[in-house]
């Protein structure tokens, strides 16, 4: 019986009634003894191996499982559905041979068994990150600032390489220019990376003085940076190709810049809406008039304010709030209004205001009449909770 008919039960040696975990256990028995670093050269595992991973592939998934089970092979239309990275069930596969090989396993797979191999390629660069703190002014209008970022770049001496004197680098003893090396543990063999060359497979004889032999030396770099308007708290800003400069030439990495804003001492931002307190005397709130607003751009506004006002009334004044990002619209600025209470009266301020109290009455308050009418009958009905 060939692998093309026969059954997927029988390969992974599981009853059809099997639950998952007997089949993972399965699978897992034969992938160890089957796998390729088992069975250096011997075609037959291989084969094996590949096949054992189709019928994990299908049986690991209830839905393919549940198919395969009423239709047989030719649910999908044709021949076995196949294996590798991204198939159903290759997950649990990946991981019990990162489990037991210390990973790799995606590169062993689409290589045949064959491992990484060495790292003599450009390697990209590290991301950076810098955080820049603005007020909220700034967010408002927009600017450019310069920044000093310090970074790892390419040795000059050495052109990146590493080596004293551009000196071509020699094939690696330790994994003899493999990038890796096997050590057994029991009945396993394990693929590491090379400690001695760290997987480039090439080692270097005499370091530069420079930079140790790592082929990047750390330094500042002065960038001017532009910050749009509209830019809130937490606002991530990516210049690319400003981070690290990448090992072997490879590409440098990205320069992440993280925006904090200041708080502000009269406004608070809600999106593109601000807000802030007004204080207003206590004789412009009970007979009204006019009132002037600063404004986050430096400027003043006016608000009408109606006779009587009290304490937490609110006003909104249009498109005087802040800049929306890459939009030339603006959000609103809402006022709230505190009444003040005047303090350190002169004798005749004083005087003048005895008088307005005592012409006012309790007429003049009908709120706060109302408040001690609504205490005195409280009392009245003799509440157990007051006796």
């Amino acid at each position: 019986m060939t692998a093309a008919t026969r059954d997927y039960y029988e390969i992974l040696g599981v009853a059809r009634d099997a639950d998952a975990a007997t089949i993972k256990s399965a699978f897992r028995k034969l992938a160890m003894k089957l796998h390729p670093d088992q069975n250096p050269g011997c075609k037959v595992s291989e084969e094996r191996f590949k096949e054992i991973g189709e019928a994990y592939s299908v049986l690991s998934d209830p839905e393919k499982r549940a198919q395969y089970d009423r239709f047989g092979k030719t649910f999908d239309g044709g021949g076995g559905p196949g294996f590798g990275p991204g198939a159903a069930g290759f997950n649990d596969f990946s991981d019990i041979f990162n489990e037991i090989f210390g990973g790799g396993f995606e590169d062993m797979f689409a290589r045949g068994g064959g491992g990484r191999g060495p790292r003599n390629g450009p390697e990209r660069g590290a991301d950076l990150r810098y955080d820049v703190e603005i007020t909220l002014e700034q967010a408002f209008k927009g600017m450019e600032r310069e920044i000093v970022v310090p970074r790892a770049q390419a040795c000059e001496p050495c052109a990146g390489t590493g080596s004293e004197g551009k000196a071509p680098l020699e094939t690696c003893r330790t994994c003899n220019g493999a990038g890796q090396v096997r050590a057994s543990q029991g009945m396993f063999r394990i693929v590491r990376t090379c400690p001695a060359c760290h997987g480039r497979g090439q080692a270097i004889k005499t370091p530069c003085k420079s930079c140790g032999g790592r082929g990047l030396t750390q330094k500042e770099r002065t960038l001017s940076v532009k910050i749009p308007a509209g830019v809130e708290d937490g606002t991530r800003i990516r210049l690319s190709g400003e981070g690290d400069s990448g090992l072997r030439n490879g590409p440098p990495g990205d320069l992440y810049l993280f925006l904090s804003v200041k708080p502000h001492s009269l406004f608070e931002r809600d999106g593109a809406d601000l807000y802030c307190r007004a204080p207003a005397p206590m004789c412009k709130a009970a007979l009204g008039g006019e009132m002037e607003i600063p404004t986050i751009e430096g400027e003043r506004t006016k608000i009408t304010i109606p006779a009587g006002a009290q304490t937490g009334r609110r006003f909104r004044i249009k498109g005087k709030g802040m800049t929306h990002l890459r939009s030339k619209e603006r959000g609103d600025l809402h006022v709230e209004l505190l009444v003040e209470t005047p303090v350190n009266l002169t004798a005749k301020q004083r005087k003048l205001l005895e008088e307005f109290a005592k012409d006012c009455g309790e007429e003049a308050h009908p709120q706060t009449q109302g408040f001690f009418d609504t205490v005195k009958k409280f009392f009245d009905n003799g509440d157990p909770l007051v006796r």
